[in-house]
């Protein structure tokens, strides 16, 4: 089976090197020569398209930036899309715009899945990272494979549409629990706290998270380096609120994150890494929250393993 991954990006660039890693005949594409390149000397086959590479693989993944870029990727693919060819989404996207272009390529006898991955780039990396699948069972089985090489845990969400708002939802969570780490860790630098032990503190009690334990520490280095940015926890919030919109959901909670992240982003920049949302409250109490010991980014300490098909209770 030859498969093609479109956007090599921060995530991309990871869930494309754990299929070379697993020997995958690869064909690669991104609008930066020098990333494609570097994967060639990995030994990916260079992609000039992103129709070549639906002219010429049996799947093609995209991981890209918005939603904007899919459609754009989507319409330069559609024309060489025909029966037995799977589009598999990757990017965190709207579901409304996934069902939408999915349906496209269903109509010219093509499958669709949007398969968004949570977990961070550090656990991309070595593909122990969690995937969300939404498509029928059928096609599930068929990419079931290639999802156990990327990723660890593997969820299959219901339809197409439906990994792409538990993605969101996730991604919703981490955001306010970013948040609330922020708040927690100057308060507690404040009242005079040592902030190696703050950490632990919250590391081994109910005020525990994963978003703790790892942006947390890479708050604590200074370096705020989890390899996303303010203006990508704006979009995904975005998107969250989208969907509790179209359902008519009185959020009380999201629209104040997004008014948080958008004066971050006016602040410091869209393109700042997201963590460092934290030097809002830095600038306004003038504390510095840092502490020695921690890492400048996150390692995956896990063994990479074989995925395996995460089954829900009651089902």
């Amino acid at each position: 089976m030859n498969i093609g991954f479109i956007g090599l990006g921060n995530v991309g660039s990871k869930l494309s090197g754990s299929l070379l890693r697993n020997n995958i005949n690869l064909m690669v594409y991104d609008l930066d020569p020098k990333l494609i390149e570097s994967f060639v000397q990995k030994g990916a086959k260079a992609g000039s398209s992103a129709a070549q590479l639906m002219r010429e693989c049996d799947v093609v993944i995209t991981c890209l930036p918005s939603p904007k870029a899919s459609d754009a990727v989507l319409q330069e693919m559609m024309p060489e899309v025909c029966d037995g060819k799977i589009w598999m989404e990757m990017s965190t996207t709207d579901e409304a715009e996934v069902k939408r272009l999915g349906n496209q390529i269903i109509a010219k006898g093509g499958k669709a899945v949007d398969c968004p991955v949570s977990g961070g780039c550090h656990r991309a990396d070595t593909g122990n990272i969690s995937i969300f699948a939404g498509c029928n069972r059928d096609t599930f089985d068929k990419i079931l494979p290639l999802l156990k090489l990327m990723g660890r845990r593997i969820l299959h969400t219901g339809e197409l549409g439906s990994a792409s708002i538990l993605k969101v939802i996730t991604n919703y969570l981490a955001t306010a629990n970013l948040l609330t780490c922020c708040e927690a860790l100057v308060t507690a630098k404040a009242a005079g706290m040592n902030l190696n032990v703050a950490y632990e503190a919250l590391k081994i009690s109910s005020g525990t998270s994963f978003v703790h334990e790892t942006e947390s520490q890479v708050i604590l280095n200074g370096s705020r380096d989890i390899s996303f940015t303010m203006d990508l926890v704006s979009k995904d919030i975005g998107l969250f609120q989208d969907i509790a919109d179209r359902h008519d959901v009185p959020l009380e909670i999201n629209p104040l994150l997004i008014k948080i992240f958008k004066d971050g982003e006016a602040r410091y920049g869209s393109r700042e890494l997201s963590p460092n949302i934290i030097r809002r409250l830095e600038d306004a109490t003038g504390l510095s929250i840092t502490a020695p010991g921690f890492p400048a980014q996150m390692s995956d300490e896990e063994e990479e393993e074989v995925g395996y098909e995460v089954i829900p209770k009651g089902l």
